[in-house]
């Protein structure tokens, strides 16, 4: 079990096992390398709150709630950065912005994880499909 302060929600308990690992951080935050998901309210969305920095937590989604047809290829140095061993373990996730009550999903960098071994990097889609 571990402890930590958020600046949105206060102080969190949370079973080591719900943290998520980015490596090599998320693009622009490359020492904040460990989050948890918690869910926003009764929608789809959810918060991806850092444990490592209280101030940081982002909005997440499937990226299928805005586009239905959304695929990722994923490459060999993805899946073998990953640990990828079963294509059910991938979650995709994309970072969603909310400005003036309208929501904008970052479909072009989105977030991969191995729900298997709770490991995540954020890629660059050049192509969205």
């Amino acid at each position: 079990m571990m402890r930590f302060n958020t600046t949105r929600f206060g102080v969190l308990e949370v079973d080591n096992d719900r943290l998520i690992t980015f490596p090599d951080g998320i693009p622009g935050f490359p020492d904040v390398k460990r989050y948890i998901l918690m869910d926003y309210r009764d929608t789809s969305l959810k918060w991806l709150q850092s444990v490592d920095d209280p101030d940081i937590a982002f909005i997440v989604a499937e990226p299928k709630i805005f586009s239905p047809d959304y695929s990722v290829k994923l490459d060999d140095t993805v899946r073998q950065y990953l640990e990828i061993k079963d294509e059910s373990d991938l979650a995709i996730l994309v970072i969603v912005r909310v400005e003036n009550g309208n929501i904008a999903p970052n479909l072009h960098g989105p977030l991969l994880l191995n729900a298997e071994n709770m490991r995540g990097v954020q890629i660059v889609v050049e192509k969205i499909s």
